[in-house]
């Protein structure tokens, strides 16, 4: 049996992919704060040593590099310790698995793009807009320079219930619920991507063995408003709460976002044959999962 090793497996989408390796796999997963799995490994990408002695002491055949800072302000404010998470705490996964022999699976993300135009194929240009998107530029870059054996997945608008980890999903629902009026942007477009169907996806590709660089995200783009007003339609919420506002008049955002960062997802359908979902299928999903984390 195949051992996989998952950094970041508290998060949103490395607990996703924990519960559904379990299945047909040995499963290290791994944390840096808090666990939520009882059998999870405490491990800190940003220091090397420690990295490597844990992972050498299970011997991975795969590992899923889940773990990064991904609040976008906290990145732009806080560059040093982004860059020291998502570029170098990912040149340490590189540099370790190339010892070992092991596969890396690297979670990118659709903000390695400027946002010019949207639908980016992976033949497209990267160029970020903010300092997020470059750090996880960088860590892909580590991995192409680094790794024997890679794959590098894009995804965009990570979505799904979790206990701790809000994603843009919980903020409205938590919101909308609380009665409180919150202002979404109508201007920015993206691919919605719910967690346990990329996890899915992602497994099959680790079966399948595919490498290289994939874009895998929802099938659909949408701006954040209309993703919204579903959200608050298929839960049964008060849609009124939610309005309508252009990014540019937006004051709680510090780092700028890409205007249109949806995702070409016809590589990996064309690869594989996976079911991608859209945000009507994804909020079916959610609805009937009530809140489970």
């Amino acid at each position: 049996m195949e051992k996989i090793l998952v950094t970041g497996g508290s998060g949103l989408l490395g607990s996703k992919i924990v519960e559904l390796a379990k299945r047909d796999y040995e499963v290290i997963p791994t944390h840096y704060s808090r666990a939520i799995f009882p059998d999870s490994v405490k491990l800190d990408v940003t220091n090397k040593d420690q990295f490597s002695h844990t992972v050498k002491r299970f011997m991975p055949d795969v590992v899923i590099h889940a773990a990064a800072q991904t609040n976008v302000d906290l990145c732009e404010t806080n560059r040093e310790e982004a860059r020291a998470v998502n570029a170098i705490g990912t040149r340490n996964v590189s540099e370790v698995c190339a010892e070992i022999d092991a596969k890396l699976i690297y979670l990118s993300t659709d903000y390695v793009f400027d946002g010019e135009r949207g639908m980016y194929s992976e033949n497209d240009r990267p160029n970020p807009v903010n300092y997020y998107g470059l750090t996880k530029l960088e860590g892909e870059k580590f991995v192409r320079d680094l790794c024997k054996k890679y794959l590098i997945i894009r995804s965009s608008g990570l979505y799904g219930w979790h206990l701790r980890r809000r994603n843009f999903f919980t903020w409205v629902t938590d919101s909308l619920r609380a009665g409180k009026r919150i202002d979404v942007v109508i201007d920015c477009y993206n691919s919605p991507t719910l967690a346990s169907n990329l996890a899915e996806v992602l497994l099959t590709m680790v079966e399948k063995g595919s490498e290289g660089i994939f874009h895998v995200a929802g099938s659909e783009r949408i701006n954040r408003y209309d993703f919204a007003i579903k959200i608050a339609k298929k839960l049964g919420l008060e849609e009124k709460l939610i309005g309508p506002v252009k990014s540019e008049d937006l004051k709680t955002w510090v780092a700028t976002r890409p205007k249109d960062s949806s995702l070409n997802i016809d590589k990996i359908r064309d690869a594989l044959g996976v079911r991608l979902l859209g945000t009507d299928q994804g909020l079916s999903v959610m609805a009937k999962q009530s809140q489970k984390p």
